[in-house]
């Protein structure tokens, strides 16, 4: 039953969830997180990572079952011998039972405080949770391990830890300079995460971010991902490199040239971590270089006077070609400029009709409300950086993208658009002339950008 207590096997698989999550912890203070939230993992680690050690120590120590035995005793052996009261004595029926004379009247017994301990520790202090490398091959046989120990066990409590569990399966193993030979030799981007054990927000990225289908996908397909402790030496030596003071942190690098890219702090959703990372996807380093313009060297002749000499001539001769170059333009230039005047009003003249003329896109019905098996959640970018959502049906037609979109952007009426779906590799664009529904497109829960024709 849901309210019964848990069994030792249970109580023991809950210890075991909370060691792998509050990494460098002891099973004791684990037990002892666990029973002051009623042995509820979620709970307990959540004042775990808001309360710390002042949670232990404001715990009044629970005396233990042999020193609450001892102390009734005790209590009851006094009062079998205290002495009756002083009003009791002055009872005549008590002197006839021979009770308060100075014979018989037995020694008060000596008072006595003692303070119950309980038989565990009150407080525990927690031990260094710095890292000094991280031990990835050790760590993925530790989740194997997990994994089959969640096999054996039907508790909800013990799932939930397996929200909070790294990445293993999108990290790269290895130190910082390998990650950026690998990234470089496979042309991709290089994207860390440095964490910290004392910020739920490290957890979090591992549960809301990482865990994501969509960023995962991505980051497999375009990114080499590396995740590191911030207080283990190739944590360390990144935070110098990049100096990186709040924690978590996520960098974007250029593997080549180690350029920082990009970079957030703090906990970041799937949906802005994965609009940032649009940019990123068209080119990869290699290309990206390759775009830059290149610095021209610059030489440096020696030349002799009678070369100086021979330039300087050559550069007045070309000084007046040009010149006279110019004067016969001149002319040519004024008797061309009214037929390009009016060339461009008729152009002018052609274009602006298309402006004029209303596009027609079928009407938008009602947002459906409803089962979620039914509906389907698009997010659009659209030219001005601004995002909107709107629910649909799965099987509504594609077309009532258009009729949704056109009022929210300035000649959206007028001016033709389409629609780009960013899958990693090959980005789908998504035309009106389309008869598909949504389901059939897999635009569900998914984000478009809108781009003008």
């Amino acid at each position: 039953m849901a309210g019964d207590p848990p069994t030792a096997a249970e109580k023991e698989a809950l210890v075991s969830s909370f060691l792998e999550i509050a990494a460098g912890q002891t099973p004791e203070t684990a037990t002892q997180f666990l029973q002051m939230t009623s042995w509820h993992l979620e709970e307990a680690l959540q004042l775990f990572y808001i309360d710390g050690e002042s949670a232990l120590a404001a715990r009044p120590p629970a005396p233990s079952a042999a020193a609450a035995v001892a102390a009734a005793a005790g209590v009851e052996e006094a009062l079998r011998f205290a002495p009756p009261p002083a009003a009791a004595l002055g009872d005549p029926m008590m002197h006839g039972l021979g009770v308060g004379e100075d014979d018989d009247v037995r020694a008060p017994l000596p008072v006595r405080r003692e303070t119950l301990y309980g038989d565990g520790p009150v407080s525990v202090l927690r031990p260094n949770t710095t890292v000094a490398f991280r031990n990835f091959e050790q760590e993925a046989r530790q989740s194997a391990v997990w994994d089959s120990d969640q096999n054996a066990t039907s508790s909800s409590r013990d799932n939930l830890a397996s929200l909070y569990r790294p990445p293993f399966s999108l990290m790269f193993n290895g130190p910082f300079d390998k990650a950026k030979l690998e990234a470089s030799c496979l042309d991709k981007w290089l994207l860390i995460n440095l964490q910290s054990t004392d910020e739920f927000s490290s957890h979090m990225l591992n549960r809301d971010t990482w865990g994501n289908e969509a960023v995962a996908q991505l980051i497999r397909s375009n990114f080499i991902f590396w995740q590191v402790y911030h207080d283990s030496s190739e944590g360390r030596k990144v935070c110098t490199y990049y100096n990186l003071v709040s924690m978590p942190a996520i960098l974007l690098l250029d593997p080549i040239t180690g350029q920082k890219m990009r970079g957030w702090n703090g906990m970041v959703h799937p949906d802005r971590l994965l609009e940032d990372l649009l940019p990123y996807l068209d080119k990869g380093p290699k290309e990206h270089h390759a775009a830059q313009p290149q610095k021209r060297p610059r030489n440096v002749d020696q030349e002799t006077p009678m070369g100086k000499q021979a330039v300087e001539d050559e550069d007045e001769e070309l000084a007046r070609a040009v010149a006279a170059s110019l004067e016969e333009s001149k002319e040519v230039t004024e008797g061309s400029d009214a037929t390009d005047d009016m060339a461009e009003a008729e152009a002018e003249e052609e274009n602006e009709p298309s402006l004029n003329i209303k596009l027609d896109y079928p009407p938008l019905p009602e947002e459906p409300t409803g089962s979620r098996d039914l509906l389907c959640r698009v997010a659009i970018r659209l030219p001005n950086n601004q995002r909107i959502q709107r629910n649909f049906l799965q099987t509504d037609p594609i077309k009532l993208l258009w009729s949704f979109c056109a009022p929210q952007v300035e000649d959206g009426e007028k001016r033709p658009f389409h629609f780009v779906q960013p899958i990693p590799g090959a980005p789908m664009k998504l035309e009106f002339t389309s008869d598909a529904t949504f389901k059939e497109a897999g635009l569900a829960n998914s984000m478009i950008i809108l781009l003008w024709d």
